[in-house]
């Protein structure tokens, strides 16, 4: 049971109410480890950039909340999973990869093979030029002429 409660007002905002009465709108959930961890340590911030309150773990939580919080945190987080290499224009950076993400194909440019981060042992993060970061979650699962493009980078 937790000591507060959240709904979404008409505005789309959502609304924390604590244990008090005390009202905050316009409250962001924030994730500690969004990529490692997304749903351990989430600090619920109000408008005025103080933490209303800590979530150790978000399946602690009531469903009702559990659900709003997904869809807060959705809309505020963008983090394609690449499921498949389509193809990547050469060998050398900058090239351009084409993906297939869980979000649909697209194209980005890597700028050089240090935007291909490791996390963890079966894990990449890959940044492209504008900034946008792809996740690769499972590396074995990546069919294997992915592999073999992935491979020339790493």
């Amino acid at each position: 049971m937790t000591d507060f409660q959240l709904a979404i007002n008409p505005a789309g905002q959502l609304v924390f109410t604590a244990a008090d009465g005390s009202v905050s709108v316009g409250v962001v959930p924030v994730r500690a480890f969004p990529v490692s961890a997304p749903d351990d340590g989430l600090s619920l911030v109000g408008a005025d950039g103080h933490e209303l309150a800590w979530i150790a773990k978000l399946t602690t939580l009531p469903a009702a909340q559990q659900s709003l919080l997904q869809a807060a945190l959705a809309q505020l987080e963008f983090m394609p999973g690449i499921t498949r290499l389509l193809g990547v224009s050469g060998f050398a950076t900058p090239s351009t990869w084409t993906v297939q993400t869980d979000r649909g194909d697209t194209q980005f440019v890597l700028k050089a093979e240090d935007d291909i981060r490791r996390l963890g042992f079966n894990r990449l993060m890959i940044a492209d030029r504008h900034g946008v970061h792809y996740l690769i979650r499972d590396l074995a699962a990546l069919d294997k002429h992915s592999r073999k493009l992935l491979d020339r980078f790493l």
